[in-house]
């Protein structure tokens, strides 16, 4: 029973493809995604502070709800080359993968005389997916050889994590609050193929020719928590600072069955959540509200994406299952800006910038989780229908402003001056945009 409510929750509260930095959700909930991801130290709604720094719910003195739902949109594009005789061939696959729904759902409770305010929260803080379709124009979707000098074939990610946090702030003063908020998540990964079994290849370990396998849909309890602190100068000022620790998960259990249908060995693999450390800055003067938000996301102490290379066998020979992603740690920078002088009609706009965690050496590997965005711009707005009813919107664009390039990598070409087994000649690179529409609703109780 609870694990069919846990995955009912992962379909309604989370979202593939939706990373927008690194694999990390830029922001939750219509307001907060219009601000840029911006709430750290300016809580304008209860999703995007419970996301970010629980210590801010303290300026919420009412029970309010909040539903937001969006509809998302990504086109990765995959790109490769490898040389022939006749000079490079080169090709691309487009994502055939389609909308994705995206909702959230908050609620705080508080009252104006308590030094005590609460929360709780569900939804989808991470994704990633690709649908890139078997394509012979180009290299790296040709079919799986097996000899094991063709492509992927098709190749399919699907990544989600859904987070429950409950979170508690108390007032030390009128101007300062701490938090706390410990969290639950639910995650589940699919790969086709799936890099991280070994292939079944003839040159390889002496194989039949069955190459990659696929997996089934695993699942992964994981557990955490977030802290942090939250000052209001009163007059107009406001900082904010929080850390989410890094989400540890049980590994995921993966069923790999080979294209033919027959199965393969089973394997493990441990695929955590990034530590997270905001700053926050806002200030807010008559009509205007001002968030600058600074986050710095811990990949490379991070099980799962630390590591990286080829696993290697008792007898000293790579397998050709990967060790994971290798990525690197980022910064983000989220800022936005809220216009509150049309009455009923606050107006918002919003933009996040963040640097890029694949190393061209190893971009190869992250081939499944192509979703970065440098650059993404947001413009929201709100409509308070009455006392007790607000609702919210927010158009969202964002781009990868440039490929991520690197070689293509074959463990067969592993040497002392070429640890990754960079192919001479290939290469493989991807970028993308993004687009979402999404709507919130929120009602404050007894107000």
């Amino acid at each position: 029973m609870k694990t069919n409510t846990l995955k009912f929750l992962l379909l309604l509260c989370s979202s593939v493809a939706i990373a927008q930095a690194g694999h990390i959700m830029q922001g939750v909930g219509a307001v907060n995604m219009s601000m840029g991801g911006a709430s750290t130290a300016q809580p304008l709604d209860i999703s995007g502070t419970l996301q970010w720094n629980p210590a801010a719910i303290s300026t919420f003195n009412d029970k309010i709800i909040k539903l937001d739902i969006g509809l998302f949109y990504s086109s990765p594009e995959l790109y490769s080359t490898v040389p022939t005789p006749a000079g490079p061939f080169s090709g691309n696959t487009l994502d055939d993968r389609g909308v994705s729904p995206m909702p959230a759902l908050a609620m705080v409770w508080g009252k104006e005389e308590s030094k005590h305010t609460f929360g709780v929260s569900a939804f989808g803080i991470s994704g990633f997916g690709v649908t890139f379709p078997e394509n012979m124009t180009n290299p790296i979707s040709f079919p799986q050889s097996p000899n094991g000098d063709g492509g992927f074939g098709h190749i399919e990610s699907d990544y989600m994590l859904l987070q429950v946090g409950l979170a508690y702030a108390y007032e030390l003063s009128d101007k300062f609050s701490i938090g706390i908020q410990p969290t639950i998540n639910y995650a589940a990964l699919e790969l086709a193929p799936n890099p991280l079994a070994a292939p079944d290849f003839p040159a390889m370990m002496g194989g039949t020719g069955k190459g990659y396998p696929t997996t089934d849909k695993a699942s992964a309890i994981g557990y955490g928590a977030q802290f942090g602190l939250f000052f209001d100068s009163g007059f107009g000022l406001k900082l904010g600072a929080s850390y989410k620790t890094a989400q540890r998960f049980k590994e995921f259990e993966f069923k790999n069955t080979y294209l033919d249908g027959s199965q393969a060995s089973d394997v493990n693999f441990q695929m955590d959540y990034p530590a997270i450390m905001s700053l926050g800055l806002g200030y807010s003067e008559g009509d205007i509200d001002f968030a600058f938000d600074f986050r710095r996301v811990m990949y490379e102490d991070t099980e799962g994406f630390e590591a990286s290379g080829w696993q290697f066998a008792s007898n000293g020979f790579p397998t050709g299952a990967v060790n994971g992603f290798g990525w690197e740690n980022i910064s983000i920078l989220s800022v936005g800006l809220q216009y509150k002088g049309i009455d009923k009609l606050p107006l918002r706009v919003g933009y996040t910038y963040s640097s890029n965690p694949i190393n061209e050496d190893l971009a190869f590997f992250s081939i499944p989780a192509t979703a970065i965005i440098k650059n993404a711009y947001q413009f929201g707005l709100s409509y308070e229908v009455s006392n007790n009813w607000k609702i919210d919107a927010v158009y969202h664009y964002g781009a990868s402003d440039g490929k991520t390039t690197g070689q293509m990598l074959n463990p067969q070409f592993i040497s002392p001056s070429n640890p990754n087994g960079a192919v001479p000649g290939t290469s493989v690179s991807y970028d993308m945009t993004t687009s979402m529409v999404m709507v919130g609703l929120s009602y404050t109780f007894n107000k």
